[in-house]
């Protein structure tokens, strides 16, 4: 795991997409040489559109655009919506599409859940905001609280250079036998250069399955073995490995004030499920949970005491530790942090319920043997996921004339 903080940086929090789906419209719309785009979900609605008109309007005069979207983030994009994109000019790809058989995708695993955007290597945005208006609050009960980050200064190299080398089959992800051609984090530091703006620290990193599989997670466990007066983790999908569970339940009991955000009605009831049957086991430590129940929750952030803080798309369970192909910034920066502790305390005090340590205890013990099984799988889930299968990614360009090729 590389250990170069980048110094001199500028990092404003986003909340939702009434503020970044703006910020980076208009990004691209003072673009002059380059945007680099990755989302896993792309949807043709009023987002999608906004977009498209941004991107297509950069590429008309000139600014080389590379959008890359996930294949089975996004299948259903139409002829239309894509040939439009191409014929002004963006460069489109589509990560491992996926192809129906039977009318079910297959190759439900190793998915491309990165969110990153890059332009002219000035600016970057990474965090777990897909484009999609379930991302504005004006979708009602459907709108989905989450965090994204804007970078300004000498990170954004580090950032850049990731998402020209994955585009250029520098980084080859999760084929057997595959590798990281450039040293370290296995891609090579941007030319450009880029002048101290701030007084944010920032460090990059990715979890891929070649040479990342685990930095993420590993950051994780090492900053809240540190952590000496709080920990706020605030995640969609909570089912962390054991290592991690045990740290966060371990910096509870030596007197750290440790705080953790869940949503109370995931997509999948087997989330919760599993989440909840962890409660009692946090609680008894002095663990604070609390679950959001406003809406859905798909946020992605964490921070301890008054300095470190991330943001990104990584969920703290099996798909994203050990499987997806995720991307998280971490922050050492005071203000930022006291932004985003802010922020996460309006959260708690107003859009969540505090789950009583009593009844935390009881849904431990609701079910023994679930339980059992769980925690027995939260110890090898980074082993089993090395058994699943490891077909080679392809990553496809979008032409006007055929749906895809193979790049």
């Amino acid at each position: 795991m590389s250990r170069r903080w980048s110094h001199g940086n500028r990092v404003r929090l986003l909340e939702n997409g009434d503020e970044f789906f703006p910020r980076v419209c208009e990004a691209i719309a003072q673009a002059q040489r380059e945007v680099l785009l990755e989302t896993f979900l792309l949807f043709d609605d009023a987002v999608g559109k906004a977009l498209h008109a941004a991107l297509t309007e950069a590429a008309r005069r000139g600014v080389r655009v590379q959008v890359t979207v996930d294949g089975y983030g996004s299948p259903d994009l139409s002829r239309e919506f894509t040939d439009s994109l191409v014929a002004a000019g963006v460069r489109l790809h589509v990560f491992d599409p996926c192809p129906k058989v039977f009318g079910v995708r297959l190759k439900l695993f190793r998915r491309m859940h990165r969110k990153i955007i890059v332009i002219d290597a000035k600016h970057a945005f990474v965090g777990g905001i897909n484009f999609s208006v379930e991302h504005l609050a004006s979708s009602g009960p459907r709108a989905k609280q989450d965090y994204a980050v804007e970078i300004e200064g000498p990170a954004v190299q580090e950032i850049h250079a990731f998402a020209r080398a994955v585009l250029d089959h520098e980084v080859t992800e999760g084929a057997s036998g595959a590798r990281s051609r450039p040293h370290r984090l296995g891609w090579r530091r941007t030319r450009y250069t880029t002048t101290a703006v701030g007084e944010a620290q920032v460090l990059f990193l990715v979890r891929d399955n070649v040479a990342h599989r685990a930095d993420i997670e590993r950051h994780y466990r090492a900053v809240i073995r540190a952590a000496r007066r709080e920990v706020v983790i605030a995640n969609a999908y909570f089912v962390p490995g054991y290592r991690l569970l045990r740290e966060i339940r371990n910096a509870a009991r030596r007197g750290v004030q440790v705080s953790l955000i869940v949503q109370a009605s995931p997509d999948q009831a087997i989330a919760i499920r599993a989440a909840r049957t962890l409660y009692g086991y946090l609680a008894r430590a002095g663990v604070r949970i609390y679950e959001y129940d406003k809406r859905a929750f798909h946020g992605k952030v964490a921070l301890t005491d008054d300095r470190w803080a991330t943001v990104g798309s990584s969920n703290l369970d099996p798909l994203s530790l050990a499987l997806n192909l995720e991307a998280n910034v971490f922050i050492r920066d005071r203000a930022f942090n006291a932004s985003l502790r802010e922020n996460l305390g309006r959260v708690m005090r107003d859009e969540c319920s505090a789950i009583d340590v009593n009844e935390a205890a009881r849904n431990a013990s609701a079910s023994p043997v679930f339980r059992l099984v769980l925690f027995y799988f939260l110890r090898r889930f980074h082993d089993w996921a090395e058994l699943m299968p490891r077909h080679e990614p392809r990553m496809a360009i979008v032409t006007p004339s055929h749906r895809s090729r193979q790049s």
